[in-house]
């Protein structure tokens, strides 16, 4: 099973290191000492932890979010159709209409509706995955 440094898995997760040395001193997640007497956390407990930390947020404030998307379109939703699966949501930012196509479940998860506001972020028309 792969396992992670509190580095690796600091910068896995958006956070400092110090952050995650402390969650990992709280008990907040899980670590075991690897063969060299680094403290390691498993992928498993990883991947559970990272779950977890995007439902009930981080339990620190004022904590900056972090995007790789540079193309930031902030406006306000002018429209949202729910499908079974999928849903379309329109933002109007300025001049500039935008669509997406996304997950009913995601719509949710934002609580996305007409005349809120919220921002686009245009990275690519294509998403490739890649294994580490």
């Amino acid at each position: 099973m792969q396992s992670y440094t509190i580095g690796q898995a600091a910068r896995l997760l958006g956070v400092s290191p110090d952050t995650a040395r402390r969650w990992a001193d709280a008990g907040r997640v899980a670590t075991r000492r690897d063969e060299s007497g680094r403290r390691v956390i498993d992928g498993r407990d990883l991947a559970a932890f990272s779950v977890e930390l995007a439902r009930g947020g981080t339990g620190e404030e004022d904590v900056p979010s972090y995007t790789s998307a540079r193309n930031a379109f902030p406006g306000i939703v002018t429209a949202v159709k729910l499908g079974d699966v999928a849903a379309q949501v329109e933002i109007q930012a300025g001049p500039h209409r935008l669509v997406s196509l996304l997950t009913r479940e995601a719509v949710e998860e934002l609580g996305l509706e007409v005349g809120m506001e919220a921002t686009a972020r245009v990275k690519s028309t294509n998403v490739h995955i890649d294994r580490a």
